[in-house]
């Protein structure tokens, strides 16, 4: 284990673990939890060293969001999305915009989303419906993204939008206190993953070309590499994370629930089996994170591939492990008495998080023959 694992893991036993059931049961965005990551300085991760941040790479990105994902996946899930944002703009925004964001993270303890999902071409984020309009110096954005993880608590969203190049896309950073930028907070109602906050954001601003990221027309690069990768080996890392928390409940429950004779269920061998089956998926899908979050740090000829391969492994083992640990944890776990159901329906978003498992599949089949991903 690594000491930045050992350092976030104790940071989510004492401020995560605790109030995990009621960032699920309200439903709402984990403030307090966030500004304690702020204080800790976790959101610092990818701020280069010159403006005094971590300057660290995606193996401690992995790290981060899989320890923080054993205590709640909401909060994991959120804290890789602001990393994956902040990545974007550090490796492809102009001087003045890497310097005001990384110093607004740095002072502030303020943190990014991406704002990519749209009602219409959903996960294909490179195909925004989201219109722009290009003035003198500024561009009009109007349009409405349908699902925007930490919505009306990021201070900066990632918004795809066309470019003036036909076939185009810009990257911009839209300001939460932007005129027109407004949210749906009531849309939210999520299966699982409750405390992400994933309500629809709706635009109708205007913005200096200060807040585009990049050169114009270079969206669609930016979201196959500083996008693609870190998102998906952060999800691989939450559904580690998740994967490694059911073991621990299954394990918790049938260890503590005793016979008159004072054996407990553990002392079942069908029960061992079922915790043997938990544990192996999630210690399979740790090591298949960590080893691709290796691959990428060392610029590994067939990184990206084994990025995807992890991702959909920690999903499917995610789900599986969760289908288990119900089966374990009976009753109690159907009456909501721990938090096995909690995990299984966050489990379940996994097939949802774009992109896809699917899409995964057949990225990795095109990327191990040499092919274009689209």
């Amino acid at each position: 284990m690594t000491t930045i694992y050992q350092e976030a893991l104790a940071f989510a036993q004492e401020h995560i673990d605790p109030i995990a059931k009621e960032i699920d049961e309200s439903k709402e965005f984990p403030k307090e939890v966030f500004a304690e990551i702020g204080k800790a300085g976790f959101l610092q991760l990818f701020v280069p060293t010159q403006f005094g941040g971590k300057g660290l790479t995606y193996k401690e990105h992995a790290e981060v969001c899989m320890a923080f994902s054993q205590a709640s996946a909401s909060v994991g899930l959120c804290y890789m999305m602001h990393n994956v944002a902040l990545n974007v703009v550090v490796n492809n925004g102009s001087d003045e915009l890497v310097e005001k964001i990384c110093r607004d993270v740095m002072d502030n303890n303020h943190f990014l989303a991406l704002a990519y999902s749209e009602a219409g071409t959903g996960t294909h984020f490179y195909i925004p419906e989201m219109k722009a309009e290009f003035l003198e110096g500024k561009v009009h954005l109007t349009g409405r993204k349908s699902m925007v993880t930490s919505a009306e608590n990021a201070s900066y969203y990632l918004v795809l939008a066309p470019a003036e190049q036909e076939g185009a896309i810009d990257n911009w950073v839209v300001p939460i206190e932007s005129e027109g930028v407004s949210f749906e907070m009531a849309e939210w109602n999520g299966l699982g993953m409750r405390g992400n906050a994933s309500a629809p954001m709706n635009v109708d601003t205007i913005l200096d070309h200060s807040w585009r990221v990049g050169a114009p027309g270079s969206g669609q690069d930016q979201v196959f590499t500083d996008v693609a990768v870190p998102f998906v080996l952060g999800l691989a890392a939450v559904y580690s994370g998740l994967s490694m928390s059911l073991f621990q409940e299954a394990s918790h429950h049938t260890t503590s629930r005793k016979y008159p004779d004072g054996k407990s269920l553990a002392n079942l061998e069908t029960v061992q089996i079922h915790l043997a089956d938990i544990y192996n998926l999630a210690n399979a899908a740790r090591a298949a994170t960590r080893d691709a979050a290796e691959a990428i740090v060392n610029g590994d000829e067939d990184a990206v591939p084994r990025v995807f391969s992890a991702r959909v492994f920690a999903s499917e083992g995610a789900i599986e492990a969760a289908r288990i640990a119900m089966r374990v944890g009976g009753g109690k776990s159907y009456n909501k008495a721990n938090a096995i159901e909690r995990l299984l329906r966050d489990a379940y978003a996994s097939q949802i998080m774009a992109p896809g498992v699917d899409v995964l599949k057949l990225w990795t089949g095109r990327a191990l023959t040499g092919q274009d991903l689209l």
